[in-house]
């Protein structure tokens, strides 16, 4: 599968009008192609948040390209980057949780809109809604708190971006409705805590959704700062959530990309 070796341009390009494509960034950043938008996910690009290493390599927000829409699933430092909002080429919103405009564009993040659970709102012929997500909604240590939710996209194909959340009740209403789902597997850490998925409970979200196809994020980007705190395997997580999803989703198509992997539909 090629990689993103130099800006995608302005989402003309035949290949972004004929139908979806998907390039992971590392952790919670995807970039979506679909009907000639260009959408991406929680970007964080840079070396290093706060104590944690990227261990794998930065992206430069220009060879993204100009995006026409930014979405964010809560305010937690790996998936709201105030640098990288900042940097990163947009020509449309940033599309937050409730409330986060006011925190945010005091910060120099201009155009944001905030979303609840269930609201719907459009980007050119995109319609982006709201979906419920279990998580802390805190930006820890003394920032402030949003409720968290996940997206679904939907335009010639639907793409359902989970952010970081555990199994919720309403999960399996998305069943039916998702061509490609985008799941978290995992963190950071040598484990993960409440208000995450590991590869188990992924592949029982994947088996509720019941989606076409679906892409492990959130996983193998980020670690502790020290070498000596930095995973031993850091892919483990996508290579178990793919081959649980053999066995118990069989029927899914499952992609595990690399950071910068591009992959179409």
């Amino acid at each position: 599968m090629p990689m993103l070796s130099r800006a995608p341009g302005t989402g003309d390009s035949s290949h972004a009008r004929a139908g979806l494509a998907i390039t992971w960034l590392g952790h919670a950043t995807v970039l979506l192609e679909m009907d000639g938008r260009r959408v991406i996910t929680d970007p964080v690009l840079r070396k290093r948040i706060g104590p944690l290493a990227r261990i794998t390599a930065p992206v430069d927000p220009d060879a993204v390209g100009r995006v026409d829409c930014v979405l964010l699933s809560h305010l937690h430092a790996d998936h709201t980057d105030l640098p990288t909002l900042r940097a990163l080429p947009r020509r449309g919103p940033v599309l937050g949780p409730y409330p986060s405009r006011r925190w945010l564009t005091a910060r120099g993040v201009q155009d944001v809109r905030e979303l609840r659970v269930g609201d719907e709102t459009g980007v050119g012929e995109l319609r982006v809604t709201a979906t419920p997500a279990t998580h802390d909604g805190r930006r820890r240590p003394f920032g402030p708190k949003a409720e968290p939710v996940g997206y679904l996209i939907r335009g010639s194909s639907s793409v359902y971006f989970a952010g970081d959340t555990d199994i919720f009740p309403a999960m399996s209403m998305l069943r039916g409705s998702v061509d490609v789902a985008l799941l978290p597997v995992w963190g950071w850490g040598r484990s993960v805590g409440p208000g995450h998925l590991d590869p188990e409970r992924a592949v029982e979200a994947l088996v509720q959704i019941a989606p076409t196809a679906a892409i492990p994020i959130h996983w193998g980007t980020f670690a502790l700062g020290r070498p000596a705190r930095r995973p031993v395997d850091p892919g483990r997580p996508a290579r178990e959530f793919a081959e649980l999803a053999e066995r118990y989703a069989p029927g899914v198509d499952v992609r595990v990309l690399s950071p910068r992997e591009r992959t179409a539909f």
